[in-house]
């Protein structure tokens, strides 16, 4: 099964998405590819999402944004889309399942609290991504 996490920019939700699908995929012994990409890909990560994932033992500071074009889309099996602009752009891909699994984006948080609230923002991903693995 191939399946892909798309959002906007592919600088943190679906980078997040990708990090714990391949984690719990090896986890629970299931036969997943997995990617991810971006409608309109940002130039790099969220240094917020490399920090809390490095929380986690995750190092994204490799990983780069991704194009649509970048990603197998038409062998794809599942789409899941974690925004709604996503939704709205991503390509209509006969026999290709969608998903829409929104959360909220850490590149419009502000204030004191936003490695607080990314930190919330990737454990929803994380158990919503889980749970989706282990459905496969």
């Amino acid at each position: 099964m191939k399946i892909a996490f798309i959002c906007k920019g592919n600088s943190a939700r679906s980078q997040m998405a990708e990090v714990y699908a391949k984690h719990f995929a090896r986890l629970y012994k299931k036969e997943v590819e997995v990617f991810s990409a971006g409608a309109d890909p940002e130039k790099e990560i969220n240094p917020f999402v490399l920090e809390v994932m490095k929380e986690e033992g995750f190092d994204l500071s490799e990983n780069r944004p991704k194009g649509l074009e970048e990603i197998p889309l038409k062998e794809l099996d599942l789409i899941i889309t974690l925004c709604d602009q996503a939704e709205e752009t991503c390509p209509f891909i006969p026999g290709v399942k969608k998903i829409h699994m929104p959360f909220p984006d850490p590149a419009k948080l502000e204030g004191k609290e936003v490695l607080s609230e990314v930190r919330k923002i990737r454990d929803l991903i994380k158990q919503k991504v889980e749970d989706l693995i282990k459905t496969l």
